[in-house]
């Protein structure tokens, strides 16, 4: 009830209406309600029809909210906003109202609107009755079956949305995002896990309501989750008192959050608890039997959701264990360069890709970094990406060259029971010159951002994927090489990074060249944010990721060595070569004797290709002793030993060992198996520079 005295406010003199004896007699409480002030009068009669004492109703409609339902506290009020709003001038209606014992009760209102000469709705003056005998079965009947299938509905649209779940987090956030919750009346939730014998609390409830020491607690504790777990039957408290007095160890930390009832259910799943739920409500006491039906159902449905969600997650971080421990342990330390490595796994339960990345430290101041990608999705794309890294590894370490290295695995995965093939890039840089020898097997084209941030894409020729070229005797790789200036970074990563659902794969190679030139100068710093980006556009597909940075110029002290296969008839090859040498005499600081070196390394590899029937591989190097020298290798297929002529007639002929023998300090011919290598050194002072 409302004082008089309230008279501050403007209120109408007549205010509040009279109420007519009859309704007292009737068991009908009248009330007015001053839509100016938002002050109403209810009489002692209508406290009584909504079960409120005196002192619980303050003069607002508000302090009743918490005898109504809330789907009914809605559909009333947009009865009477309606009513205001489309000019009626009287309004009707049944709703629930929930009594002290926690029981449903039909009520009945009517109001008539008083406007003024504008019809501006002014005031409400009605009366409000008991309606559960006045309503015949039938009408009952229909109403509160429509309240169940209204709360069957969420439970059915709780469930759909869970279906899609796929982690524990996914659960949480469906039940907080679904509104579900808030159709039966609760205001937050709290959830726990049953993890070795202890309930791992996952979702804490409302906002300050975590109470220390109940991260983990025991299933024999005096709490309500506990209880659950223990009894495997659910908890529904009544009221605050019903709380403090059941458990008194925890109501103190949580009394100042007004719940006023709650509902704990065990969740259960293949006949074993996995967990517990709780609903907190601050509106409300007590439960009908239909309300917790409904909430025995939805704690089902969850627990069913909650056990996928846990072996989802347990398939993934086994799945992923294993990824990882076929991926480098660590990276070593290369002098000359900086390096930043990274690997994300797409979140599709045991669903883990056979993307890798490597690093091998060569002699002679070189390294390989090495990125590919195994077809599939699955452990044994896992299992077959580690053998692939440790042959290539290998391979590498024994010193064969970039394409050799690349037939070889292919040979490899061929041969293994398995009908996978893989994408590679393989890149061996020598950080003393700067030249990067790339051999791509069907792997997309590595990037290089320079000093000034811009970034390029590097077109590589490549060959088929690892295993299909096997397949289809296809293991001519071709070699390109790049050179690599101090301060520029080499790209390598899976197609993770780039393609997404829809889009074209030079839309988004445009995208990473736009990250990559506007990232952060930091290497560490770069490699997180383009991860970051593939977190936050959430793609179904593993991501790794290499890059390597060049240092300022770098002089290893065992010396420098660089190796080329050039092809019979493949003009880019034998430019690659020439390019390797030059690079490497300018780097090795030899710029005085450089027109000789690479005259000489010019003629060699010309005569392995005009007078042999294979490619020829050349290898320069810097040898360490009492002189510095530069050695140039050519090795050929043929035993056959090259021989002094005289120049033909024309003088176009005949003067290659000549010029090898003049412009060299020395020269020979070593035996290789079924071949020969030609060499020839030079003297490099120690002083010389760049």
């Amino acid at each position: 009830m409302v004082d008089r005295a309230a008279g501050a406010l403007s209120l109408p003199d007549d205010w509040p209406a009279d109420p007519d004896l009859r309704l007292t007699l009737n068991r009908m409480g009248s009330f007015d309600w001053d839509l100016v002030s938002g002050l109403m009068h209810l009489d002692q009669p209508g406290l009584d029809v909504f079960d409120v004492r005196p002192g619980e109703f303050d003069g607002h409609p508000e302090s009743l909210a918490f005898r109504l339902p809330p789907d009914e506290a809605v559909r009333l009020d947009a009865l009477v906003s309606q009513a205001l709003k489309n000019g009626s001038d009287h309004y009707g209606a049944y709703f629930r109202i929930r009594t002290r014992d926690g029981s449903l009760r039909w009520t009945h209102t009517q109001g008539c609107v008083r406007r003024d000469e504008t019809g501006r709705p002014l005031r409400i003056i009605g009366v409000v009755r008991d309606a559960t005998g006045e309503l015949s079965d039938s009408t009952a009947r229909i109403e509160a079956d429509a309240v169940r299938r209204g709360q069957t509905s969420v439970v059915e649209s709780t469930t759909a949305a869970l279906a899609h779940a796929r982690t524990v987090q996914d659960v949480i956030d469906v039940l907080k995002d679904s509104h579900g919750l808030e159709h039966f009346g609760a205001t937050s939730l709290v959830m726990g896990l049953l993890e070795a014998g202890r309930i791992h609390l996952v979702a804490e409830g409302p906002e300050g309501s975590f109470v220390p020491g109940t991260r983990y607690t025991r299933v024999d504790e005096q709490y309500p989750m506990s209880e659950v777990v223990r009894t495997l039957t659910p908890r529904f408290i009544e009221s605050e008192r019903d709380f403090a007095e059941s458990y008194p160890r925890l109501w103190p930390h949580i009394a100042d959050l007004h719940i006023t009832s709650a509902a704990y259910l065990p969740l259960i799943a293949q006949g074993r608890p996995i967990g517990a739920l709780g609903l907190l409500y601050g509106d409300r006491t007590g439960f009908s039997t239909d309300e917790r039906n409904l909430l025995v159902a939805l704690g089902s449905s969850i627990a069913q959701s909650l056990q996928r969600a846990v072996l989802y997650e347990q398939e993934h971080d086994l799945a992923e264990g294993l990824q990882q421990a076929m991926l480098p342990r660590r990276i070593p330390d290369v002098p000359g360069a900086q390096i930043a490595v990274r690997y994300r796994s797409a979140r599709i339960g045991r669903d883990i890709g056979g993307d890798w990345y490597d690093i091998i430290a060569l002699p002679g101041g070189r390294v390989g970094a090495v990125i590919g990608d195994v077809q599939g999705h699955d452990t044994d794309a896992a299992a077959v990406m580690g053998q692939l890294r440790i042959v290539l590894r290998a391979y590498a370490a024994e010193g064969h060259t970039p394409a050799t290295v690349m037939a070889r695995a292919s040979v490899f995965l061929h041969e293994l029971d398995t009908e996978r093939f893989a994408t590679c890039t393989y890149a061996e840089a020598d950080l003393t010159t700067g030249v990067v020898q790339v051999v791509r097997a069907g792997h997309i084209d590595p990037l290089i951002r320079d000093t000034d941030g811009s970034c390029r894409r590097v077109p590589v020729e490549g060959g088929l994927p690892l295993g299909l070229s096997a397949e289809f005797d296809q293991l001519e790789y071709p070699v390109s090489t790049v050179e690599l200036d101090p301060g520029h970074t080499l790209l390598l990563y899976t197609d993770g990074l780039v393609e997404q659902p829809g889009a074209d794969l030079d839309d988004g190679m445009q995208l990473l060249s736009g990250l990559v030139r506007n990232g952060p100068r930091d290497l560490q710093l770069l490699a997180d944010r383009l991860c970051e980006v593939v977190d936050e556009r959430a793609g179904d597909d593993d991501v790794a990721l290499l890059l390597l940075r060049r240092k300022g110029a770098y002089t290893p002290q065992s010396g420098g060595r660089l190796q080329q296969h050039v092809a019979q008839s493949d003009p880019e090859a034998l430019r690659s070569a020439r390019h390797m040498v030059k690079a490497a005499v300018r780097a090795w600081g030899a710029r005085e004797r450089s027109d000789e070196i690479e005259l000489v390394a010019d003629e060699l590899v010309t005569n392995a290709l005009m007078h042999t029937d294979g490619g020829a591989i050349v290898t320069i190097r810097v040898l360490a002793g009492s002189e510095r020298r530069l050695r140039v290798e050519v090795e050929d297929r043929s035993s056959a030993l090259p021989r002094r002529r005289e120049a033909g007639e024309s003088g176009v002929s005949g003067r290659g060992l000549l010029l090898v023998d003049r412009l060299a300090e020395s020269w020979g011919v070593d035996s290789r198996g079924s071949g020969k290598a030609v060499w020839c050194e030079f003297i490099v002072p120690e002083g010389s520079t760049n």
